[in-house]
């Protein structure tokens, strides 16, 4: 993004900013002269963002290295950073309608207010809640247990976000570490239990299926699939302790995974076997040495695509019956 801001505009961004006319200005204009006071209003904005922002957030992350540069920003930190950019530049484009005489100090008072809105307005997008909160009948179905009403709460706040999880359809290693943390139970609480639980919660969701479905399985079919290569599922990576276990736990997650977003797609009223073929392919992608995967192979033959599209939707109805 950075490497193809329009910085030939910026000192007529910032006279525009003066005369009180920046914002009605970029709304009456259109084609290059739009994208050229866009473009000079992002290389005005990234600059701040980033000081005034992105490095005290980074640092309360523990990223001392994406605090110190924008080029040393890792992958997710720099789609959250790009993501406040794009918030901030809207705002300013939206709201900058009376003289303002320093840009930079009118932008830096409202960063907070501009990425929360972008932050609120993106979930929406996304079918999420925009102010994730667990409602009273659920907390009530979940018994008032206070740490299952967290991590009901990061769950909501989670399948807003585009971050994934890795090979995992969910984080259970930052939700494992945060019920330690904020409930106690070092010694006793392991993944399994956290799993368990998130189970337990999505469980106690599903008593609203229409109230599930718009808020947890719509949202999951805008994430990024969760991933894994053949030679991750084969163990030729990092040696497991039980290769078979963590063999079985990945398939497990794997497919958990996939059937939430076949039928979050599909909810949308997209073809079942586009969908199937789409999201298996994605989620169980051949290794790529491997061209002629097994994944490849069964969806390519058709009768075997047709019993694989008829067992999925199956396993969905029997879900939905449950």
């Amino acid at each position: 993004m950075l490497g193809t801001l329009h910085t030939n505009g910026v000192d007529e961004v910032r006279d525009l900013a003066r005369r009180g006319l920046l914002a009605a200005t970029i709304a009456s204009t259109s084609g290059p002269d739009r994208l050229r006071l866009t473009g000079a209003t992002y290389a005005i904005v990234w600059p701040v963002v980033y000081r005034r922002l992105t490095q005290k957030i980074e640092l309360g992350r523990g990223h001392p290295g994406c605090a110190s540069s924008v080029s040393r920003l890792a992958a997710e930190c720099l789609d959250r950073f790009e993501n406040d950019v794009e918030a901030v530049v809207e705002d300013v484009t939206r709201k900058a309608s009376t003289p303002i005489e320093n840009l930079e100090g009118w932008i830096a008072s409202r960063l907070v207010p501009a990425t929360v809105d972008g932050h609120r307005r993106r979930r929406g997008a996304n079918g999420a809640l925009q102010r994730p909160r667990v409602p009273a009948w659920l907390a009530t179905e979940l018994g008032g247990d206070t740490w299952l009403i967290d991590l009901a709460t990061q769950m909501l706040i989670w399948v807003g976000t585009p971050t994934t999880a890795g090979h995992d359809l969910w984080p259970v290693e930052s939700w494992m570490v945060r019920r330690c943390e904020r409930h106690g139970g070092w010694s006793s609480y392991g993944e399994s239990d956290v799993r368990a639980d998130i189970r337990a919660v999505l469980g106690a969701m599903n008593k609203r299926p229409h109230w599930y479905e718009q808020y947890v399985e719509v949202p999951l079919g805008h994430k990024q699939p969760p991933v894994v290569s053949a030679a991750q599922l084969e163990g030729r990576g990092e040696p497991a302790t039980d290769a078979a276990e963590e063999h079985e736990r990945l398939l497990t997650a794997l497919a958990h995974g996939a059937v939430q977003l076949i039928r979050a797609r599909l909810a949308r009223g997209e073809a079942a076997r586009v969908v199937v073929v789409d999201v298996l392919t994605t989620v169980f992608g051949a290794d790529p040495d491997e061209p002629a995967g097994a994944v490849e192979r069964v969806l390519g033959d058709a009768e075997g695509l047709e019993r694989i599209v008829s067992t999925v939707l199956e396993i969905l109805r029997t879900d939905e019956e449950r």
